[in-house]
This record gives structure tokens, sequence and C-alpha cells, in this order.
């Protein structure tokens, strides 16, 4: 099995049919050989902000195995439109090694692999998905706090880069985050006080209805996010 996820960046002149797809590629999506969970997401102005970027895009998958992630990025009709109709896409391939927590009621990074493919060795980038659906009476509180918490993520040492993505405005929410080692995002989690600061009001506030921590090995990337070859 693999996981995969895409940072896609529209051309200009495709915000509207981008926007579109985020209803009208569910049916084809489902229909994918291969395809064990998928989510089209959506992200922020600035990066993080609560108001929608309509040029830039995620897909997150799961693949019963690589020939199948192949097959749809190397020839399903959608995902070539997509390739037309963009500026840039970002694509790595992924494995897990450890995610806890439920996406729409299920753990879909939660699959068997050899621990000697999936533990990342020192100084190998990590990518980190963090998300949630958070209580409707609880967001202003949440971005109130936790949003300029997360922009900050983008510049703390080691990261490359980072965005936030979401399935609903405002009320699902998840971050991405790719470091050049594990080390590097331990020292900021456990290192930045306002970090600590926000798992503590997540806990104690009991913001989320649902919630999910994932953290991957990076198997390989191609293309570029933000003009970089991250």
């Amino acid at each position: 099995m693999l996981t995969t996820l895409s940072i896609i960046t529209l051309l200009p002149d495709q915000r509207r049919w981008g926007f579109a797809q985020m209803a009208t590629a569910q049916r084809p999506l489902q229909q994918v050989p291969g395809l064990r969970f998928q989510k089209l997401l959506g992200s922020g102005a600035g990066g993080f902000g609560a108001l929608p970027n309509l040029r830039r895009y995620g897909f997150m998958a799961v693949w019963e195995s690589e020939e199948a992630a192949e097959a749809f990025f190397g020839t399903h009709p959608l995902w070539q439109q997509y390739r037309q109709r963009t500026s840039a896409i970002w694509t790595a391939r992924l494995a897990p090694i450890k995610a806890h927590g439920l996406w729409d009621g299920v753990n879909p990074f939660d699959y068997a692999s050899e621990p000697t493919e999936t533990a990342a060795p020192d100084g190998e980038p990590v990518l980190v998905l963090t998300r949630a659906s958070i209580r409707l009476r609880k967001t202003p509180r949440f971005w109130r706090y936790v949003a300029p918490v997360s922009a900050t993520i983008a510049d703390a040492p080691g990261v490359r880069a980072a965005i936030g993505l979401g399935e609903l405005p405002v009320v699902r929410q998840a971050t991405v985050s790719l470091w050049d080692s594990a080390q590097a995002m331990q020292e900021y989690a456990y290192r930045s006080e306002k970090h600590k600061e926000v798992i503590r009001l997540t806990r104690q506030e009991d913001w989320y209805a649902e919630e999910m921590f994932a953290r991957f090995r990076v198997l390989g990337t191609e293309g570029v996010w933000d003009g970089l070859g991250v």
C-alpha cells in the first residue's frame, strides 16, 4: 500500500473550475481502481487563513498498491485535467510511521508495513498531518488561538513547507508540514511554548469532535511547491 499527498496550484483563470471539482470530482474519484481512501482539500488564504485560496488545493490518497497510484497519476482523465489546468503540482509518496485518531470514522493510515520501510532514519525528511473536525460552537475560540500558532509552523527551524488544508471552511481543518527531520519536528512540538499552550487548551476545552495525527516517512517527491522542489 501507498499514501500520496499532492499540492495543486491552479492557473489564475481556473479558479472556478477548481472550486467546482470539490463536488464534481467525488464520483470519478470513488470509481478509481485501487483507491482506498481519498480527500480533495481546499486551502486557506495566506497558507493558514479561514478564507479560501481558490488556486491552491490538496489531494490526499491511500492506494492498494504503487501500481494503482502510478496508473491514476499517469493516465486517469481527471488527473490529466488537473495537469492541464495547473501551474504546478507537487506530489509526495509517503509511508506512515505513526497515525492515531480518526478521519471520518476510520484511520486510513493504519495499514501493515515493514518497520524497516517506514521508520525514518535520522536526518531524513518527515511529513506531519494534523487534522480535526471542530465543534461548531467552539470555532471562534479555535480560530483565535490555533490559527496564529499554525501559521508559525511555516517559519519554524527545519520546516521546508507547510500549509493549512480543509474539507470544509472553518470547521474541518488540517495542517500539513514537511520537516527536514523528525528531530526538527519534535524540537518545535516540545519547545514551542505557544504550541504547548494550544495542546493544553485543546484538551481543556474539548474543541474537536474528531481528530487525527499522522507522521510519514517521505519515500520520494516530484514537482514543485511554491517554486521549490521540496
